[in-house]
């Protein structure tokens, strides 16, 4: 199904995209330093992080994804908020407190678990640039489909179009850039998804259109019966292990000003997901009473906010739609530079980035991060295929291997790669079998059991670590201390 192109459209998105690219030339002022560009200084407050954190998890999957996936299943879109906002809170508990220790990139932290080990910190920096760059294609693909909708666009123009839109920015103000245009971003895409949710049920008749339209399997509570409940668990699970190891989520810890703003802006941001998750429900539920024949469930938002809804309601949707995508893309675009230079530069050369060049370094590696995550983005089908296919085959063990090291003094190097791979491992096996498939809905739950089993049987049979967490802490330290300056805290003690 096609859409009339309108000029508004393409207007307003250039418009938009002009205002962020301004806030970055302003922000960009105050990068004089590596950690300026890359972490903000680390001196985020509890507002800026609250809707920094907020506007990159009612991201591409909430939109797009979320939408598409109620507009299929029902109820069943709630899912992806109710994981989020687990995801969230358990981040709050298990690793808020780790902004005491001064990390840059999650490859640090992990690699402070097991006594600073370079082979843990190079493995995990490979894969953490991996779900980086893949998170980064797929907020590159969202954007792509409501161009490529809107105006005819030629899909892979659309995509670099896209990529430039928040790339541009991102690349000229740093970090800070980003928590600033997230703010604005996520202001949007909150009022936006409340009035085209609003809208939509007044435009369905209210809850009995969408009841009479969707069916009753998809109306009953979560989706169940219409997902199934091995699958349907498996999706809230997956995406609570997203947040709780995807590398941008531990970026704005580090780059918090202390532990209580970091405690206190999730515990927000956990409150108001958990509300925000049935709006995508009742979008994707609406559009299916409306028109249940798209060509793909991914158009279910363009589709009501360009047909259904006059031309000014469409192009105001359209600005809260591509926030979406930008506030996650340019996140994890920082994201992927800061594990590049801290942490692959160093395993690949065996010293640091020059500290005054650092600056110049994470401009050129934002450009390569993009060019690499448009390139990924050309594969998949669907956007919560492909995140929940990217977050079981390369994060549940990652996620293992880090609750292990952090909370069981037993864990060794050697069981927490073991972790990392058989997670991965499983999770290719699964994804490969399609009876396998049909009956778990995604990898996530076989993945974690067995990475954990693997880390645990590993770390038993192989000698403990001999480091203390003074010394690792110490080491990764003096390494950082070459690239950047922030504050270097004694273990055990808080901001």
């Amino acid at each position: 199904m096609e859409v009339d192109p309108h000029p508004i459209y393409l207007a307003v998105f250039v418009g938009f995209v002009a205002v962020m690219i301004v806030v970055g030339v302003l922000v960009s002022r105050r990068n004089t330093t590596g950690e300026d560009f890359l972490m903000a200084g680390r001196g985020l407050s509890t507002p800026l992080l609250l809707a920094t954190t907020l506007a990159t998890l009612v991201g591409t999957g909430s939109s797009l994804g979320a939408v598409g996936f109620a507009y299929e299943n029902g109820w069943a879109g709630a899912l992806y908020g109710i994981g989020g906002a687990l995801g969230v809170l358990l981040l709050l508990v298990l690793f808020a407190d780790v902004r005491q220790y001064g990390f840059m990139t999650y490859s640090e932290e992990v690699s402070f678990y097991y006594g600073a080990d370079r082979k843990v910190k190079g493995l995990v920096a490979v894969v953490l640039l991996l779900a980086s760059v893949g998170w980064l294609g797929a907020h590159i693909m969202g954007g792509a489909l409501y161009l490529t909708y809107l105006t005819g666009i030629d899909p892979s123009w659309a995509k670099v179009i896209v990529a430039l839109g928040f790339g541009i920015y991102t690349v000229i103000g740093g970090y800070l850039a980003v928590v600033i245009t997230d703010a604005i971003q996520g202001t949007l895409l909150f009022l936006g998804f409340i009035t085209l949710a609003v809208l939509a049920i007044v435009k369905v008749g209210g809850p009995a259109g969408l009841s009479a339209q969707n069916g009753g399997q998809a109306m009953e509570f979560l989706g169940v019966r219409s997902l199934g409940p091995v699958p349907a668990v498996s999706l809230a699970v997956v995406i609570a292990v997203g947040v709780l190891a995807t590398p941008s989520y531990r970026q704005r810890i580090y780059s918090a000003a202390n532990t209580g703003v970091v405690r206190r802006s999730f515990m927000w941001v956990a409150g108001l997901f958990a509300l925000f998750s049935v709006m995508p429900a009742i979008v994707g539920m609406a559009a299916h009473s409306l028109n249940p024949n798209l060509e793909s469930s991914d158009m279910a938002f363009p589709y009501l906010a360009t047909e259904v809804f006059p031309l000014a309601v469409g192009a105001f949707l359209l600005v809260a739609g591509l926030s979406a995508t930008m506030s996650s893309g340019d996140s994890d675009a920082v994201t992927a530079v800061t594990i590049l230079l801290r942490d692959i530069y160093q395993m690949c050369t065996g010293r640091m980035p020059e500290k005054a060049k650092m600056v110049a370094y994470s401009r050129i590696g934002l450009i390569g991060v993009l060019v690499f995550a448009l390139l990924g983005a050309l594969v998949a089908t669907t956007i919560i295929d492909y995140i929940t296919m990217m977050i079981s085959t390369i994060l549940t063990g990652l996620l293992v291997a880090s609750i292990m090291g952090r909370f069981w003094q037993r864990a060794t190097w050697q069981g927490g790669m073991a972790a990392i791979i058989g997670g991965s491992a499983v999770a290719l096996l699964v994804q490969a079998i399609p009876a396998w498939i049909d009956f778990w809905g995604n990898p996530v739950i076989p993945s974690l059991v067995t990475a954990t089993i693997i880390g645990v049987l590993v770390s038993l049979i192989t000698p403990p670590t001999r480091v203390s967490d003074e010394e690792a802490l110490a080491l990764l330290a003096q390494e950082r201390s070459q690239i950047d300056v922030g504050t270097v805290v004694s273990v055990g003690s808080d901001d």
